[in-house]
């Protein structure tokens, strides 16, 4: 297994731009424990965040890679930076209730003379820094006053690199593979994880030039009850005649995501769900249009929302968010939210998944796109018929 062909340069800038914004916040260190953050930085990709693991950055001097013995011995073959004085705790620190991995680590990077006094930011929103971690460092390193980033990192990878838009171009084409093969596989008679199977597999295998990589999500299916339902999965239901369903699914490359939501009905939709398609496409539509440089996102949900309300429907949740490199549970970059109250200013290479999914009462709508903020209005990534997609039945 290799990691995404980063060339080290990039690797080392996006360290300086993580620099800078230490700086702007006063932080002398920063531990980093989202794994997506982790490969931003190294290029270290492997199934091993389920122990502890984390990438520290001093202001200055080389950082410093601490996980699982196991997974140490192995780190040079994906991570592209700091594998050669990565730290391995061992194996005996695994799951035990006397004692904690990071207590090891912490000696460790007393050791080689982290321990001084100094602000240290790390990651308290982070899926896999758990509360053990940070009290194991907080004892074993009294010296540091840690202190929550905010999320400093992901707000760094906001704008991408053009490598990075290339990722998540790939990204886009694996999804849209999917979708066709999700869309192909829906007949009346076949069981929901039959389709399940078969997004999966077109996920896995991704297409000629994109080879696909497991997505950071499982697909999701709003079915017969469950329609009017987010994030749902799949059951052993069976396609019926005249139903519909919502699939939500992504592309990954690289570790790089591009999702994808459409609504398929399989033979003839009622006027209900029509009528909320039409609206909703035509405000999806809108708001891709101001997605600018210099815009904000509540430009965005304002565009969407104009829409909406003029056939008197509300969307209460956000339309989207920030999007990239994403390990499971989420692909979501934890950041830029395209909501009201969002006064982010976009830039050019902002990627989001623009996802307006519409849940009423027993049915519902989602069309969603993978973009890149452009002048001109959002490039989207993705490729699948941007509708309500009805598929007739014999």
């Amino acid at each position: 297994m290799t990691a995404a062909l980063v060339a080290p340069a990039e690797l080392d800038a996006r360290l300086e731009r993580v620099r800078a914004a230490m700086r702007g916040a006063e932080l002398d260190g920063l531990l980093v424990a989202d794994p997506a953050n982790i490969f931003y930085l190294s290029g270290y990709n492997a199934w091993s965040f389920y122990t502890p693991q984390l990438l520290f950055v001093p202001l200055e001097g080389e950082p410093v890679l601490a996980m699982r013995e196991m997974d140490a011995l192995g780190a040079h073959r994906t991570a592209i930076r700091y594998a050669d004085g990565v730290l391995g705790y061992p194996e005996p620190l695994v799951h035990r209730p006397d004692t904690h991995p990071m207590v090891w680590v912490a000696e460790q990077l007393r050791e080689r003379g982290h321990a001084r006094r100094g602000r240290i930011g790390f990651e308290g929103d982070a899926h896999f820094f758990a509360v053990r971690s940070y009290l194991a460092l907080r004892e074993g390193i009294p010296e540091w006053d840690l202190v929550e980033s905010r999320e400093l990192v992901n707000w760094v990878r906001l704008v991408k690199s053009d490598f990075e838009i290339g990722e998540m171009r790939a990204a886009g084409r694996v999804a849209s593979a999917a979708m066709r093969a999700a869309v192909d596989a829906i007949e009346e008679g076949v069981p929901l994880y039959e389709l399940a199977a078969r997004v999966q597999a077109a996920q896995a295998r991704g297409v000629a030039g994109a080879d696909g990589d497991y997505p950071a999500i499982v697909p999701m299916f709003l079915y017969g009850d469950g329609a009017d339902t987010p994030h749902l999965t799949w059951t052993d239901e069976r396609f019926g005649a005249d139903t519909a369903v919502s699939i939500e699914l992504a592309g990954a490359h690289h570790r790089y995501h591009a999702p994808l939501a459409r609504t398929v009905a399989l033979g003839r939709p009622s006027p209900e769900l029509e009528r909320l398609a039409a609206v909703t496409v035509e405000g999806l539509d809108a708001a891709l249009a101001v997605l600018e440089p210099g815009r904000t996102p509540a430009d965005a949900h304002a565009a969407f929302s104009r829409v909406l309300a003029g056939h008197g429907l509300e969307k209460r949740s956000r339309l989207g968010y920030s999007i990239g490199i994403g390990f499971p549970p989420d692909w979501g970059e934890r950041t830029v939210s395209l909501r009201a109250d969002d006064r982010t200013e976009l830039r050019e290479n902002m990627t989001f998944h623009v996802i307006a999914g519409m849940w009423m009462t027993g049915y519902g709508f989602e069309a969603s796109e993978s973009v890149r903020v452009a002048p001109g209005g959002a490039d989207v990534l993705t490729d699948a018929p941007r509708r309500l997609i009805v598929k007739e039945t014999p």
